[in-house]
């Protein structure tokens, strides 16, 4: 019995523009390559569909922004959580995810990630991932973070884990002669004319066997493009984490989720209040292993507001920071743990350590000033528990997905786990359908003339999405690169007034005024570019920095309309006009997708299960 595949038949509709969304300015690609799979990222949800699906026989390019080993998965600290500890189960793991997503995860996703996990993380350690262990037992060492009511945290190098997790599947990846596309910025879909994934267009930056713009063919496209974190102007998540494969899936028609649910970690090192950028991360293992938060006057102000106290699940921590600071009027707290010593610090904690001593802060013998920064995406591109998209033979997998695995708020360490199952169960799913002939050979099936989504779309212009109002800028003249004219490329500096206007309009604290005007601020960013383009005929040259700016662009207008629409206060996403949870209203998703006139369709599910991506849209909602 056949299933959908990721790949199209040999009688497919030869290839033509589908118009779902519009697709970024760019040159026409003028080199190409074919593959069976696209992988585009190099963390471990990535590469860990390459392996697999390789294993398989299938032709895999991986596609990455910077080197393969600069993914995002090197910056994870703490570590991979799994029911791997003596007495602990995947029962246990279970219940600490579901009370830490706020009643919106989906239990069927959840259950999957806890009993698939341990033999997941096994056989990360059989493809050479070293962890901690005893010395004596060469057990695994364990250790806690907030929301685990178990030691179930597996790490490395002390607080390097996610550098041990690149460091084992880039040397797989390079030993198994996988085919790689470093320093490349993936643009849009490819689909055939019957709205089937076809591959990628990218920009390849820098000279070389690829440069410039070109196109990679394949029937499945894996997205494993991480986070969006540079909407914000602090974050913990690397400059090249600009949202692209969720600002892709919309333009191609996909669905995305829980966009609002933006965690905060709770502490982060505090660089002073004109910190921008890339902020160094203190671990909550740092907490797991017994550091407190206290005030300037070394009150534990978490005690009484959580069982758990410091190790409360994340966005509660975060707000009961926000609380503490507003009350002191500091800008920030503290984390005290000089009674660890300097051999636990340096044996535990050497990253962290080593980067606080940079920054003057000596953790052995003084406080971290510590505060709250954007720091992962819990919603992302919609998929169902094989990875699959709303459009034909596009997955999602890790950050950029939303599995419905962390509901409003991701149990700590919960990241790696559920990029490493789902890219498994991404991998299977392609490779089960090469196995039983669903598909042809990629060249039969997809021409060279395939386009990018959304190429000839009617409309480009980006009407405000809580009236659906058109811009009257825009315009439908098509221009000598394919992309309508009414369809600006935003100027690089760009790029700092979102962040600006996302901090302060839709960050920690949101409310109703807030958001408003975040969005009304967004909607003249976008309508300034038009209307010149209108005016002068000119807009951004194509480019990596501009077409970064409008990829945020775009993320940050659905955060901000999903966050409006969303009249409550639940997991990471705090409104203070709306302080309490509703689950009677709003123990729901909401789903949004881009129209051809550049609107956003902003929706809800009926549960806190989500439908098939298969189920056919339904009307937009006036009520959630």
């Amino acid at each position: 019995m056949s299933r959908p595949t990721g790949r199209p038949s040999a009688a497919a509709p030869a290839p033509r523009a589908a118009t779902p969304a519009t697709a970024l300015r760019a040159p026409a690609p003028g080199w190409a390559i074919e593959a069976d799979v696209v992988v585009v990222g190099s963390g471990v949800a990535g590469l860990t569909v390459a392996l697999r699906c390789a294993a398989a026989g299938a032709r895999v390019t991986v596609v990455t922004k910077a080197r393969l080993d600069d993914g995002s998965t090197r910056w994870a600290q703490g570590g991979i959580a799994a029911a791997l500890g003596e007495g602990d189960t995947p029962e246990q793991h279970l219940d600490d995810t579901l009370v830490a997503g706020a009643g919106l995860c989906d239990e069927r996703a959840v259950r999957t990630l806890v009993t698939e996990g341990p033999d997941a993380v096994r056989r990360l350690i059989a493809t050479g991932a070293r962890f901690d262990a005893d010395d004596d037992t060469g057990e695994i060492l364990l250790t806690r973070e907030g929301g685990h009511h178990r030691r179930r945290i597996a790490h490395a190098g002390g607080d390097a884990t996610g550098a041990e997790i690149s460091r084992a599947l880039v040397e797989a990846v390079r030993a198994a002669g996988i085919d790689t596309v470093e320093n490349a910025l993936v643009l849009d879909l490819l689909k055939d004319g019957a709205g089937r994934t076809a591959g990628v267009t990218l920009h390849v930056m820098g000279e070389g066997r690829r440069d410039g713009v070109g196109a990679v063919r394949a029937g499945a496209v894996v997205l494993a493009t991480g986070g969006m974190g540079q909407i914000f102007s602090a974050t913990t998540n690397p400059a090249v984490s600009t949202g692209d494969g969720v600002a892709l899936a919309l333009r191609a028609g996909a669905e995305v989720s829980d966009l609002e649910f933006v965690q905060f970690h709770p502490t982060v090192l505090w660089l002073g209040p004109e910190a921008e950028g890339q902020q160094p991360l203190v671990s909550e293992a740092v907490r797991g292993e017994g550091a407190h938060l206290v005030d300037a006057d070394g009150v534990r102000f978490m005690r009484g507001q959580h069982e758990l106290a410091e190790l409360a699940p994340r966005d509660i921590v975060a707000k009961g920071i926000m609380r503490r600071m507003r009350e002191r009027g500091a800008e920030h707290m503290y984390l005290d743990a000089r009674h660890f010593g300097a051999e636990m610090w340096e044996r535990r904690f050497p990253t962290i350590l080593a980067a606080c001593r940079t920054h003057g802060i000596d953790p052995v013998t003084e406080p971290i000033p510590v505060a709250p920064a954007a720091h992962y995406a819990s919603g992302g591109v919609r998929t169902d528990l094989r990875g699959r998209t709303t459009v034909p033979g596009l997955y999602a997998c890790g950050e950029v997905a939303c599995t419905g695995v962390h509901g409003a708020n991701r149990l700590a360490s919960n990241s790696l786990l559920e990029g490493l199952v789902f890219a498994e169960r991404i991998a299977e799913d392609i490779t089960e359908g090469i196995a039983e002939g669903v598909t042809e050979d990629i060249t039969e099936g997809i021409a060279a003339g395939a386009e990018p989504a959304g190429a000839a779309a009617e409309r480009t212009e980006g009407p405000d999405e809580r009236t659906g109002s058109s811009d009257p800028d825009a315009t439908d003249t098509p221009d000598a690169l394919g992309a309508p004219a009414g369809a600006p490329l935003l100027a690089s500096e760009a790029r700092y007034e979102i962040q600006h206007i996302m901090t302060h309009g839709a960050g920690v604290l949101r409310s109703a005024e807030s958001l408003a005007r975040a969005a009304d601020r967004l909607d003249r960013v976008h309508g300034d570019a038009a209307a010149q383009l209108r005016r002068d005929g000119k807009t951004a040259e194509p480019g990596v920095e501009p077409w970064e700016a409008t990829n945020l662009h775009l993320v940050a207008r659905v955060l901000v309309a999903a966050a409006l629409r969303r009249e409550e206060t639940r997991g990471c996403h705090w409104r203070e006009d709306r302080p309490e949870r509703d689950d009677a209203v709003w123990r729901r998703h909401l789903l949004v997708t881009l129209r051809p006139d550049g609107a956003l369709d902003v929706r809800s599910t009926d549960s806190e299960a989500f439908p098939p991506p298969t189920t056919p849209r339904a009307e937009t909602e006036s009520r959630p």
